[in-house]
């Protein structure tokens, strides 16, 4: 079978050709303004590498189970607001529940390099049932990736539902509980994300700590070195804890903080360390 690349490259190589065979001054013109067109276009796509910076502190905004109706819109917002990146971890029994959370999702797999989406399985964990869930491998890693099927999402990347778990590249760390689940999609390819800090919540979807507190957990965590990768810092926090305008004012309020520090660089999931394509 013919790849498509190999398809592109023939069809570029023609193209060479009658540019520079034609005579025609105008159809030159012509050809050369449609390239000048085409330079414009953004060409990033999920996965893009970076450089990374190291006088630079890297934040990774990486919010779960989306999409959540109007948490995700308010974050959205707010993220666009503010002028940082976020990854939302999306469940697929979320996103096939009516058309709405649909259109959500759908936008922001298009909205990349601002904004990521990366699997939190299907079901999440079959609606919270952790220990049967990780008990049975097979069907856990079958949810996982029939959400990655299900939400077209780009890259593997994924967050275990309940469980902070690292894994990729044949390493692990995490409670024992989910390992072999991890392992089983290392092997396939995927980069298992946890987290650093949690925004936890209280009562289903209050923020807990506040945004002064939080901040300061940041800067203290990362002044220790006592986050995952050097100079890293993906933190956690849920679409439905900010569907309520004190709480949308609490995360616009983190970010302020946030952003006074001018090493602190925001970035999508698909640019940290153990998941960026060298």
């Amino acid at each position: 079978m013919v790849s498509g690349k190999l398809i592109l490259n023939v069809i570029a190589g023609v193209s060479s050709l009658i540019l520079f065979s034609c005579n025609n001054g105008s159809q030159q013109k012509k050809a050369v303004d449609s390239t000048k067109k085409t330079v414009v276009v953004n060409t990033m796509i999920p996965g893009t590498p970076i450089h990374y910076d190291s006088s630079k502190r890297y934040i990774f905004l990486t919010w779960d189970d989306s999409p959540q109706p109007p948490g995700t819109q308010n974050c959205t917002r707010t993220f666009r607001e503010q002028g940082v990146k976020a990854t939302f971890f999306a469940v697929a029994a979320h996103y096939n529940i009516d058309p709405l959370r649909k259109k959500i999702l759908d936008s922001l797999k298009k909205a990349y390099p601002e904004f990521l989406v990366a699997n939190h399985s299907y079901t999440h964990a079959f609606r919270d049932n952790y220990n049967f869930y990780y008990m049975h491998m097979d069907s856990a890693v079958n949810d996982i990736l029939k959400a990655q099927q299900d939400m077209q999402i780009p890259l593997k990347i994924v967050r275990l539902p309940g469980r902070n778990t690292w894994a990729g590249n044949s390493e692990f760390r995490g409670p024992k509980t989910s390992e072999k689940v991890a392992r089983k999609l290392d092997s396939l390819g995927y980069k298992i994300i946890g987290w650093d800090i949690e925004w936890q919540f209280i009562k289903g979807n209050i923020p807990k700590q506040s945004a002064t507190a939080l901040a300061k957990e940041v800067n203290d965590k990362f002044d220790v070195g006592y986050t995952n990768q050097p100079n890293m810092m993906i933190i956690l926090a849920h679409d439905r804890m900010f569907a309520k305008p004190q709480y949308i004012d609490s995360l616009k309020a983190l970010i302020q903080l946030l952003k006074q520090d001018h090493r602190n660089v925001f970035e999508t999931i698909d640019h940290y360390p153990t998941v960026q394509q060298k």
